[in-house]
């Protein structure tokens, strides 16, 4: 049988069905699965992560309430580290209190194995969250697992892409369209300077969304993703298996299915939903200023070789400019009454 849809809703279809969605299944963040994060890469990570997070309680006034919302915890690593090297703060560890928002069942299940001594509460999506408490959300490689749709401008004419499904055989096709449907999205003068765009609908309901709570709680929202800082688009969008590059319309539900953040236009969102950005920058420097070569050298003092060359090895590949370094990048956006540029 014959199926012809939207691009983004064959992304959604491949990564988020119900048991046969990528997510839904058996996946791997390390190097045995299809990719891997920082958080798996190296404790240092972490580390830095949560100085970055107690640097902020602290200058919004360390409430003796303050909430930490991780969205999409992956299996877990990151908020793993976050509690543990917390701890040794007492006022901060007194006050915090932890979430996770998580729409796959699967992994929810994978994060509560590893965080079963830890007092965290599960959400399933956003609209959920009730606490008014001063807050903080952050998300690690979350932005890409959005769906995506792809405009194209060929001679004056704009087409979105669709994709045409015959039994397993799949090809992408251009669909002509009135543009107008989406000037209140993404803006009559954005489009009008464009050839080519790649935006994600339930990404930008999302923010808008969590534009709301992070107002209301007087807070913030850290990303780190990879992705551009441009305002011309790219096609940006890929299939991952194995680490390497795979055919998005193979293999599907068995492909992580991906794309590159324009930071640009994260930021464009971020300021039309009333959030003040505060800072962009790349991994490698956010991680850099924030010492993470300090807290190595601190760490492989007195430590034997194999010990000091590993750490290396596993710092290198988050920071390098070849790495992770300047692929990944890291925004930051709060309510307009906080000033915070630490890191950036």
């Amino acid at each position: 049988m014959k199926k012809i849809i939207t691009l983004d809703k064959f992304i959604y279809q491949a990564l988020y069905e119900k048991k046969k969605g990528y997510y839904t299944k058996n996946i791997s963040f390390d190097k045995h699965g299809d990719f891997i994060t920082s958080p798996n890469i190296s404790v240092l990570f972490s580390e830095i992560i949560t100085i970055w997070i107690i640097m902020y309680w602290q200058n919004i006034g360390r409430p003796k309430k303050f909430d930490l919302i991780e969205l999409g915890a992956g299996n877990g690593e990151m908020m793993f580290q976050i509690i543990n090297t917390s701890k040794i703060f007492s006022d901060f560890n007194n006050a915090i209190n932890f979430y996770i928002i998580e729409k796959s069942d699967y992994l929810k299940k994978v994060q509560k194995k590893k965080l079963y001594k830890f007092k965290i509460k599960w959400i399933n999506n956003i609209n959920k969250f009730k606490s008014k408490n001063k807050c903080l959300f952050l998300g690690n490689e979350f932005l890409d697992a959005f769906p995506i749709k792809q405009l194209q401008k060929i001679k004056n004419t704009w087409y979105e892409k669709y994709v045409h499904e015959y039994y397993e055989s799949r090809t992408i096709n251009n669909k002509k369209i009135n543009i107008k449907k989406y000037h209140n999205i993404l803006g009559i003068e954005f489009i009008k300077n464009k050839n080519f765009i790649e935006f994600s609908p339930s990404l930008i309901n999302f923010i808008k969304k969590l534009s709301i709570h992070v107002k209301k709680c007087y807070g913030g929202v850290l990303f780190i993703d990879y992705g551009y800082l441009k305002k011309s688009m790219i096609n940006s969008l890929q299939g991952v298996k194995g680490h390497k590059k795979y055919n998005i319309l193979l293999d599907k539900g068995e492909v992580d299915i991906t794309h590159l953040i324009n930071f640009y236009f994260l930021k464009k969102i971020l300021n039309d939903n009333g959030l003040n950005v505060n800072g962009i920058t790349t991994q490698g420097n956010f991680l850099r200023k924030m010492g993470i070569i300090e807290r190595a050298e601190l760490l492989s003092k007195n430590k034997i070789f194999s010990y000091k060359v590993n750490l290396y090895n596993r710092l290198k590949r988050i920071i390098d400019k070849k790495e992770m370094g300047d692929l990944f990048k890291v925004i930051f956006a709060s309510h307009k009454s906080i000033k915070f540029k630490k890191g950036f």
